[in-house]
């Protein structure tokens, strides 16, 4: 059977080669009703597009990089799902790696763009250790790399970040609300940038409510499930145990009611949790997971759309240095009034 050509697709479409040519690689400069129609054509004539030679041509890999600290966690998944949205309707596909596979193998992380494997980044872990973080920052694709949800102090990097202290001091609000006047808090993991975030923030509200503060009602964590049954061992061995937790992730929250239900404790009943994030599983969840809610869809188009914009118009000024998302109160039935 003959090969379906791009002259091919023009004369069905009614259209030039230079129509579909742009429509093909940048859909998103023509118009609604020439992406129908072109679309249509590439469907009758069974055209494939030879990604090689486009890739050869344009001097781009067509995708994009995103680096995840835990590639197991739930909580990704609709970062990642806004992200490949954003990008496949510009064209572009998404490939995946694990910064801990990074650290493990010592590979550098620009390799993946000074061999064209991809044309940008998007990093999802603010924990890289300092020399890669200096590495990135010296790199001459330093442009095109981008954080989402976590970041770097200090770094130069652009970033799509969500409210987390204005998420915090609504976490903490509502449990005073409800009656709450001995509040704890289970942390992040040590040195992860939203950790220190959410507890400053938890601290700085606490203490703004002139509520009592205690150094055992900070206990750590490190966003997993299995931290959040060690929180629960903790505050089942308090002698003055707090009538509410605040967790700083869902999984947190989830493992600590996991434990104290084998512990024989109810929650609400004996103790009003809440989590962060709200990740698919909080709503359906034993009992239902009060929460703050990222919008985790919006994080990754847009942090999808900041990139591409550097990818696509690589010397025009890109002011958007830093876009800060908000975050909602999702109340549920794991917080109660004070029994």
């Amino acid at each position: 059977m003959k090969t379906s050509t791009l002259q091919d697709v023009a004369r069905v479409a009614k259209v030039s080669t230079a129509t579909v040519s742009r429509t093909l690689s940048n859909p998103n400069v023509v118009s609604e009703s020439t992406r129908r129609r072109v679309s249509e054509a590439v469907k009758i004539t069974g055209y494939r597009i030879n990604r090689a030679a486009r890739n050869l041509r344009t001097q781009r890999a067509h995708s994009v990089l995103v680096l995840l600290p835990d590639l197991a966690n739930p909580f990704f998944s609709a970062i990642l799902e806004g992200i490949s949205r954003n990008l496949s309707q510009q064209g572009y596909s998404m490939l995946i790696a694990s910064t801990k596979q990074v650290h493990d193998s010592g590979e550098r992380l620009i390799d993946y763009l000074d061999d064209a494997r991809a044309d940008g980044m998007i990093i999802l872990d603010g924990g890289l250790d300092a020399d890669i973080v200096e590495m990135l920052e010296t790199a001459p694709q330093a442009n095109r790399i981008l954080f989402a949800c976590e970041w770097i102090d200090g770094a130069n990097f652009p970033s799509v970040r969500c409210q987390n202290r204005q998420g915090t001091r609504t976490a903490v609000n509502h449990l005073y609300d409800l009656g709450h006047r001995k509040i704890a808090h289970v942390t992040g993991p040590e040195g992860n940038v939203l950790m220190h975030s959410r507890k400053d923030a938890f601290v700085d509200e606490v203490e703004h409510l002139k509520l009592e503060q205690r150094p055992e009602w900070i206990i750590d964590g490190d966003f997993s499930l299995a931290a959040g049954c060690q929180a629960a061992l903790k505050w089942v061995g308090l002698h003055d145990r707090p009538t509410a937790v605040f967790c700083a992730s869902d999984q947190l929250a989830m493992g600590f009611i996991a434990e104290l239900s084998r512990r024989g404790f109810k929650v609400p009943d004996d103790v009003s949790v809440m989590g962060f994030d709200d990740i698919d599983l909080a709503e359906h969840f034993i009992p239902p997971l009060t929460t703050i809610q990222q919008d985790r869809l919006m994080i990754g188009e847009t942090a999808a759309k900041m990139l591409m914009a550097r990818i696509v118009t690589p010397n025009e000024a890109n002011s958007d240095q830093a876009a800060v998302l908000p975050v909602s109160l999702v109340v549920r039935e794991s917080t109660a009034s004070l029994r």
